[in-house]
């Protein structure tokens, strides 16, 4: 098969990705239909059954894809706290930009789909959290890990710290959003989410110099 040919395919198949996760976030699972993909992603049923045979497979291809763009939240989380010494200066600068990333409209409408589709298709949603949000609390577990030996924080559970630095910052942004069904979200209102999650953790991890 000619690059021109795989070139043209994987065009098509990312047509229909594009298209499954537009419907898919817009319409829900038993909203969207296969019919309604094809026709958006302007390719034929024979076509969009030859990459997908279900709209169950198209389904778990659509949120595993995301996945992969967790890399520049891993980046943004390693960066940041490997840029300071210091644990208020890291955490603060980390915390609004950690949050801005994971209450972006599309991310929120899908955490929606995966929570209401995760008793019927729970290795999704598994794979999803484990490739994704876990990936993340394992960064800030290792640079927390790395903060304690050099006494910058009082840390026995660097995970369990992880947890609750991300539990301080995305509790209430993340349920209101949850909750009412709206995606946008106040710049200032994240800003002071942020800084009040990051002088909280300090108050139970920081040592006496940084709290």
């Amino acid at each position: 098969m000619s690059q021109a040919v795989l070139d043209r395919s994987e065009r098509k198949r990312g047509a229909v990705l594009e298209a499954a996760t537009s419907l898919f976030l817009a319409k829900g699972y038993d909203g969207t239909t296969m019919d309604e993909v094809a026709a958006l992603a302007a390719v034929s049923k024979p076509t969009l059954y030859r990459y997908f045979a279900d709209k169950e497979r198209l389904y778990a291809a659509i949120v595993a894809a995301t996945t992969d763009n967790i890399d520049g939240l891993l980046r943004l989380v390693a960066e940041e706290l490997a840029a300071s010494h210091d644990p208020r200066e890291g955490l603060s600068r980390l915390a609004g930009k950690f949050l801005t990333a994971l209450m972006q409209p599309d991310l929120l409408r899908l955490r929606r789909l995966v929570i209401a589709n995760a008793e019927r298709f729970p290795e999704v949603g598994q794979g999803w959290f484990s490739g994704g949000f876990e990936r993340v609390l394992e960064t800030l577990s290792a640079a927390f890990q790395r903060y304690a030996a050099k006494g910058r924080l009082r840390i026995d559970d660097p995970l369990m710290a992880a947890n609750h630095f991300a539990g301080l910052l995305l509790w209430i942004p993340l349920n209101r959003a949850m909750f009412s069904g709206k995606c946008d979200s106040d710049p200032a209102e994240l800003a002071r989410y942020a800084q009040a999650g990051v002088d909280a953790f300090l108050r139970g991890y920081g040592t006496e110099t940084v709290r």
